[in-house]
C-alpha cells in the first residue's frame, strides 16, 4: 500500500573535493570535538587511544581540547585506531552539535550518562561518515521532510501535512522506515546495550541520521522513529521545553491520524487492543493513549487500562510485537551498493566514507557484513 512511492533516494557521483590536496600539514576546524566524538563512539578513555598511537595522554587531551594542532602526521597515527582515514579526520566538517547539543534524543530519565554519551558520539560519528559520503555523492530523494514551526502548527496539523506532502495512503503507515528512507533519512539500527534509550536524531547538513535501539520491539521502534521524525520536522530552529511533547503528539498523530483511527477506538479492551495492534503497528499502550487524548476513553478507563496491563506484566513487553513486520533499513547500504555498481572496488568506498578497510559500516555490502561475521 503506497510502496511505489516509498523508494529509496539516489545518488549520483560528484567529483572528489579532497582530490588533488597536498599531503603536507593540514588542520581542521573543530577537531577536537571530531575526536572526541569518534574515541567515544569507539567506546576508548583517553589512556587507551593514546596507549594505541603511542603518545602521552596529556598530548591526545591537548588536541581533545583544541590547545594543539592535529597536523597530517598526527592524523595519520590516531585514524587507524578510530578505525577512520586521515582524509576523513582532517576534513572540515560542520560542527555544529557534534556532542549532540542539537541531537533530539528518546529516553527514560534513568538512563545512565555513560550509556548517552556514548551512544550519542555514535549517533555523531556516523553522521559525519555519511556527511563526508554525501559531499562527495548527493542524494536526490524523491520525497523531503518539511520544515513547520510549532509556535504556528499544532503537531497534528504538522503530521498531517506531512503525510499529504509525502502522498501517502489514508490508514495505517505500512513499513514506516522505507517512507522515511524514501526523504533522504538515513535510518540505523545498532543494539545500545540499554533499554533505557530508544533512539537519537539529528540533521546533518541537507539530510538526517536516526539512530534506532535495535533491541526493543518493532512496535516501539515504529514510534522511536516516527517521535525523532517529528524533532525533525517541528525542532530544526526551534528550542522549547515542550519539544519533547510536541513529538510525542507528531508521532500519535502520523501513526494514527483521528479521522482514520477514530472510529476504531470506542469499546477498547485488551483483545480488540491487541487485534487493532496487529493492524496500526504500534502498542496497546500507544492505541489507548491515543483514545484517550481523542476522548474515546475516559481517566478512570484508562487507569483500569492500566491495571490490567500491570497484572499480565505487559507493561514493559506486551503481547502480539513479534507478530508485527518487521522494518528493516536499506538506504545507507542501497547507497554502497550503488557506489559499487558504478564500478567502485570496496577499497574505494571506505575511501568515500571515511573508513578504515576493515571496518564494516551500514554502507557496507552485504559480502563484506557477512565475512565480517566469519572472521
Amino acid at each position: 500500500m503506497g510502496s511505489s512511492r516509498a523508494r529509496s533516494a539516489r545518488v549520483r557521483p560528484q567529483p572528489d573535493r579532497d582530490r588533488g590536496r597536498g599531503g603536507g600539514p593540514r588542520v581542521s576546524p573543530g577537531m577536537g570535538d571530531a575526536l572526541l566524538v569518534l574515541r567515544r563512539a569507539a567506546g576508548l578513555t583517553q589512556e587507551q587511544l593514546a596507549e594505541r598511537v603511542g603518545i602521552t595522554q596529556a598530548t591526545l587531551s591537548r588536541y581533545e581540547n583544541e590547545l594543539r594542532d592535529v597536523d597530517r602526521d598526527a592524523a595519520e597515527r590516531l585514524a587507524p585506531a578510530l578505525g577512520v582515514t586521515a582524509a576523513f579526520l582532517l576534513h572540515e566538517f560542520q560542527m555544529e552539535g557534534a556532542i549532540a547539543a542539537d541531537a533530539h534524543m528518546r529516553r527514560q530519565k534513568t538512563a545512565r550518562p555513560a550509556d548517552w554519551k556514548h551512544v550519542e558520539s555514535r549517533l555523531n560519528a556516523h553522521r559525519m561518515h555519511s556527511s563526508f559520503l554525501l559531499e562527495r555523492m548527493p542524494m536526490h530523494p524523491k520525497n523531503h521532510v518539511i520544515q513547520i514551526d510549532p509556535d504556528d502548527t499544532p503537531p497534528d496539523d504538522a503530521a498531517a501535512m506531512l503525510r499529504a506532502a509525502w502522498r501517502m495512503p489514508i490508514g495505517p503507515v505500512r513499513n514506516l522506515t522505507r517512507w522515511m528512507e524514501s526523504a533522504g533519512i538515513i535510518v540505523l539500527e545498532e543494539d545500545f546495550g540499554t533499554a533505557r534509550i530508544d533512539g537519537m536524531s539529528q540533521w546533518a547538513g541537507s539530510h538526517a541520521v536516526i539512530l534506532v535501539n535495535s533491541s526493543r520491539p518493532i512496535d516501539r521502534r515504529r514510534l522511536t522513529l516516527a517521535h525523532e521524525l517529528g524533532h525533525l520536522v517541528l525542532h530544526g530552529q526551534y528550542v522549547g521545553i515542550d519539544v519533547e511533547e510536541q513529538a510525542n503528539a507528531f508521532a500519535a498523530a502520523f501513526l494514527m491520524p483521528e479521522a482514520a483511527i477514530g472510529p476504531d477506538l470506542r469499546n477498547l479492551t485488551l483483545g480488540k487492543l491487541l487485534d487493532l495492534k496487529a493492524v496500526w503497528g504500534v502498542s496497546m499502550q500507544a492505541l489507548h493513549e491515543r483514545a484517550f487524548q481523542l476522548g474515546k476513553v475516559t481517566s478512570q478507563e484508562r487507569s483500569s487500562f492500566y491495571k490490567q496491563m500491570s497484572k499480565r506484566g505487559w507493561r514493559m513487553r506486551e503481547p502480539g510485537s513479534d507478530q508485527l513486520p518487521d522494518e528493516t533499513p536499506h538506504l545507507a547500504r542501497n547507497i554502497g551498493d550503488g557506489l559499487r555498481e558504478l564500478g567502485l572496488s570496496d577499497a574505494e568506498v571506505q575511501r568515500l566514507i571515511g573508513a578504515s578497510d576493515d571496518v564494516v559500516t551500514p554502507f557496507a555490502s552485504a559480502r563484506s557484513r557477512l565475512r565480517a561475521v566469519r572472521t
